[in-house]
């Protein structure tokens, strides 16, 4: 069977996960010098929080799938005093080890090793190559080096890596996490600092956001699909929302957050990626380059942010809320007393090009919100010529990245009854309906795997981050000098109401007549369940003329049923058709209505 014969079999049939990692691992496998040749991978912060709580596990997983080379050691350098046998009991909780796995997991910790040593001292870094060159094939190693650091120590830290532990025969690969500066001068400081001790392909600047299943599947859906092409611009899109929210608050950590704020944290790496995802034009291949070449050009039309297209929020305590709901920002000890950091902002940013010229893209994020959800949003015209009596709500595209991964359009149908009535309803791709056995990768492990192959498509090159810097940072200094009083909100709530007023003004329109259920939660065991049963309350049948009604028991349903003839429906007059719909109603009888 050829290639593409076994790819189109592989997307017919839904996949194991043992299944996948096969057919991954296989790929992988393939380049032979990936397969043999030694790596090594350095964890630099080995201690920190990151480290345990992402950056071991992730490793562990690809490990323990098979997806690395076979010839990998693992070597964590931080400050601490520490033991292997430490490192494997605080991230132990991270893991999700099985009981069938702890051989595996066993094998795992005995390719890691440890060193100690402080970032600005050139012997440490001396000692930890030295070690390098004790492991199995450690001269002739590629190496990788993950700078799970404070930015604080990013100088120190890559200037002793290139000056004492690069390979001189292996290639060398350099992962910097963000915060890729405080704004454009300190970035430009940053990146001029790495380039002079690195190339750009040997740097990796990772937002894990990038290694999201629905962010990457922004391109397929994009560039893959015919139907989308005539519609994806100005003369038929009314607007673009892009939305990042998390349910809690700054859970103690609020003196890091206060130093940078939602808009620095959130909203100038991820959303901003997604934006260029969503209004780039196609590029002339996939290769990184021509990627990131695309997205520097959209960075590149956008205007700086204007404070007059911006809402700041802070969150309060809700008094009826429970637990740290009942606590706003500043009562978190570590927060500055009185501080005006934003927990929430919404941003207006226009794309001045042929494309997407006067449509608004709302970028909006925050803390201690109602709900955890990230998602692109697409809102299109309204329908000209309307026939419908304003009935009618204007198309949407969803895409969801988090959490429940889906692509949904909302659209108009007519409601099912006798009545010529349209609602909203959707087209839905949830991929844990779709897609039931497939184990959907971490962003992490992605990313990870990414740099092995050396792959720079999902990171943020120098030039795309001077663009995103340029864009934010006239309003972040406004914001730190000025300090403008943020608004209030209530934890749990959707945020300020004058988000959306500003959303209502730049032309987004919110009917609130529908909310998307996932439907992968509305089945239990094959049934549907009463809860979901009553969120799915657009399918009420609110003239009465039919009914779904359930017995104590959920097995016992009765469904009144209307035929309409679609073919004779141009050829009778309205009337006509709602009297012969009405003598097709199935009667009401003594034994139905006992179940009522």
């Amino acid at each position: 069977m050829g290639a593409r014969a076994s790819a189109e079999k592989m997307s017919r049939i839904p996949l194991s996960r043992s299944e996948v990692f096969g057919e991954l691992r296989k790929e992988l496998h393939e380049d032979k010098e990936f397969h043999h040749d030694v790596h090594v991978f350095f964890i630099m912060g080995a201690s920190g929080d990151l480290a345990k709580k992402k950056i071991y596990p992730t490793l562990w997983w690809l490990f323990r799938d098979g997806l690395l080379p076979e010839q990998t050691y693992f070597v964590g350098f931080a400050r601490s005093d520490l033991t292997i046998d430490a490192i494997r009991s605080s991230c132990l909780p991270y893991l999700k080890v099985m009981d069938k796995e702890t051989e595996r997991l066993s094998a795992f910790f005995n390719r890691n090793s440890y060193i100690s040593g402080k970032y600005a001292d050139e012997s440490s870094f001396a000692k930890l190559n030295a070690h390098i060159l004790s492991l199995p094939g450690g001269a002739e190693a590629n190496r990788l080096f993950y700078l799970a650091l404070p930015p604080t120590v990013y100088h120190d830290v890559t200037k002793n890596i290139r000056h004492h532990c690069m390979s001189t025969k292996g290639w060398n690969r350099v992962i910097v996490e963000k915060p890729f500066g405080r704004d454009l001068q300190s970035s430009e400081e940053l990146s001029t600092h790495l380039s002079s001790l690195f190339s750009e392909e040997q740097i990796y600047r990772i937002d894990h956001y990038l290694g999201k299943e629905m962010v990457q599947n922004l391109m397929v859906l994009r560039f893959g699909n015919r139907i989308f092409g005539p519609i994806w611009n100005r003369d038929s899109v009314a607007c673009v929302v892009l939305t990042f929210k998390e349910p809690f608050g700054t859970q103690g950590r609020g003196g890091y957050f206060d130093d940078f704020g939602i808009i620095r944290d959130v909203m100038q790496n991820h959303l901003l990626q997604m934006l260029c995802l969503v209004a780039m034009e196609k590029p002339a291949s996939t290769s990184s380059d021509d990627v990131r070449d695309e997205k520097v050009k959209v960075l590149k039309c956008i205007a700086p942010a204007s404070m007059s297209d911006v809402v700041l929020g802070q969150y309060v305590g809700d008094p009826e809320g429970e637990g740290e709901a009942k606590l706003g920002y500043l009562d978190d000890p570590t927060v500055p007393k009185g501080s005006t950091q934003a927990t929430f902002a919404s941003v207006v940013l226009y794309v001045h090009n042929e494309r997407w010229d006067g449509v608004p893209f709302i970028l909006r994020c925050g803390k201690a919100l109602n709900e955890r959800k990230a998602e692109v949003r697409l809102q299109f015209t309204d329908v000209p010529g309307d026939i419908f009596g304003n009935q009618c709500h204007r198309n949407e595209l969803v895409v969801r990245v988090q959490p429940n991964e889906a692509v949904y359009a909302k659209m108009m149908s007519k409601k099912p009854g006798v009545y010529f009535s349209p609602e909203e309803t959707e087209l839905d791709l949830t991929y844990k309906s779709r897609y039931k056995d497939v184990k959907l990768p971490d962003a992490y492990e992605r990313l990870i795997l990414d740099v092995f192959c050396g792959s720079q498509m999902h990171f943020v090159r120098s030039d795309e981050l001077r663009q995103a810097w340029r864009i934010f940072t006239p309003l972040l200094h406004h914001i730190d000098k000025e300090k403008p009083k943020p608004i209030q909100y209530k934890y749990g709530s959707r945020g300020p109401a004058e988000a959306d007023d500003l959303s209502k003004k730049v032309g987004f329109r919110y009917a609130g007549t529908y909310k998307w259920v996932n439907p992968h939660r509305l089945m239990v065991n094959g049934t549907v369940t009463r809860t979901e049963q009553s969120e799915r309350h657009r399918y009420r049948d609110t003239n009465r003329t039919e009914r779904l009604s359930t017995s104590s028991s959920l097995k016992h349903y009765i469904v009144v049923t209307v035929y309409l003839n679609y073919w004779s429906l141009s050829r009778r007059t309205s009337t006509q058709v709602n009297a012969e719909c009405l003598r097709n109603v199935v009667p009401l009888t003594a034994a139905n209505r006992r179940l009522m």
